[in-house]
């Protein structure tokens, strides 16, 4: 399921367990239904939602984390492989095949990240070999006349073993998602906690619609912890913006 139908059955939860206090009440004996028996429904309720609230906050802190963490990572593989496509400038005309190799993996990357981009032509004598093993190969194998050269030569292995290490760790950070057993026990609380608001309040328009709102609220957050695990899909997701505009600067 993918993260608005996971909030839409969030909210209903939510919304149905307000509904669900709300019809108990009128099954409830009198008795039940004393001050004193408010007074500890409402004190378990402040207990139940209080974990709750301390549990959905650190969710949404980590998983925005999360997505900072990958959008930080792109913008550092996309400064690195236009740093990389500079000093291969310097080195010479012999790099030109290694530049339109660098441009190809930029370009690769973009196609893995967001497959349903349009990319521009991107020219590459090995088209099939857009990969960082055949950069890093591609580099190895040129030969330096100068020390000007060297240098330039093992910054480049250096730089692409930096963007090739940043690159698969983005890659496996997008199958990180929210725990399943977490999800399903918060849901658990929060439905509690809502049973517990509608369990002594009166039925009217106004507190319907401020369990409506709550609800909506609840799964508003859910939708955000969803959205933020998967940076390179869904709604909430990192433009390609930086990846394009690195690739509009190489070959220059």
């Amino acid at each position: 399921m993918n993260s608005v139908e996971v909030s839409l059955i969030v909210f209903a939860c939510m919304f149905g367990g307000a509904m669900l206090g709300m019809s108990l009440r009128a099954h409830l004996p009198e008795h039940h239904q004393s001050a004193d028996s408010q007074r500890i429904v409402n004190l378990g309720a402040g207990i139940v939602g209080t974990m709750a609230a301390l549990v959905l906050g650190l969710l949404v802190a980590s998983a925005k984390g999360t997505y900072d963490a990958q959008n930080n990572e792109l913008i550092t593989v996309a400064a690195k492989m236009v740093f990389a496509d500079h000093a291969l400038s310097f080195y010479g005309p012999e790099a030109k095949d290694t530049r339109d190799l660098l441009r190809g993996t930029v370009a690769e990357t973009i196609r893995h990240l967001w497959p349903n981009e349009q990319l521009p032509a991107v020219d590459s004598t090995h088209p099939q070999l857009v990969t960082p093993a055949a950069l890093y190969e591609s580099i190895q194998g040129l030969s330096p006349q100068n020390d000007s050269q060297r240098a330039i030569k093992a910054q480049l292995l250096a730089t692409v073993i930096d963007v090739a290490e940043t690159r698969w760790l983005m890659f496996e950070q997008q199958s990180m998602s929210i725990s399943k057993p977490l999800l399903v026990i918060l849901i658990f609380w929060m439905v509690i906690n809502f049973v517990s608001f509608g369990l002594f309040a009166p039925r009217n328009a106004t507190v319907i619609v401020t369990l409506f709102l709550c609800a909506i609220a609840v799964a508003g957050a859910i939708f955000l912890i969803l959205e933020f695990y998967r940076p390179f899909g869904g709604f909430i997701q990192i433009p390609s913006t930086t990846m394009h505009n690195a690739l509009a600067q190489m070959g220059r």
